[in-house]
């Protein structure tokens, strides 16, 4: 699962490899704004309490799978 975190003013910090070596891309409104080697270099671009970490769900179950689950007396 690829790791991605949001913050204010539209900054997004994502995981990426560069020269085969992994960095963390600052983003501002889809930009380029640095390939940092550290978190401290990230927190000089944005302030790091200001990020949250997009975290991706898993799908949700199909209705008719769920009509099937429903086997207890009550239901009937």
């Amino acid at each position: 699962m690829d790791r991605r975190w949001v913050g204010l003013d539209g900054y997004e910090v994502v995981v990426a490899v560069r020269a085969g070596r992994q960095v963390l891309r600052v983003r501002r409104n889809g930009w380029l704004v640095a390939d940092c080697t550290s978190v401290a270099e990230v927190a000089r671009h944005v302030d790091l309490a200001d990020l949250c970490e997009v975290v991706e769900l898993p799908a949700r179950r199909r209705e008719a799978a769920a009509v099937a689950a429903g086997s207890s007396s009550h239901h009937r």
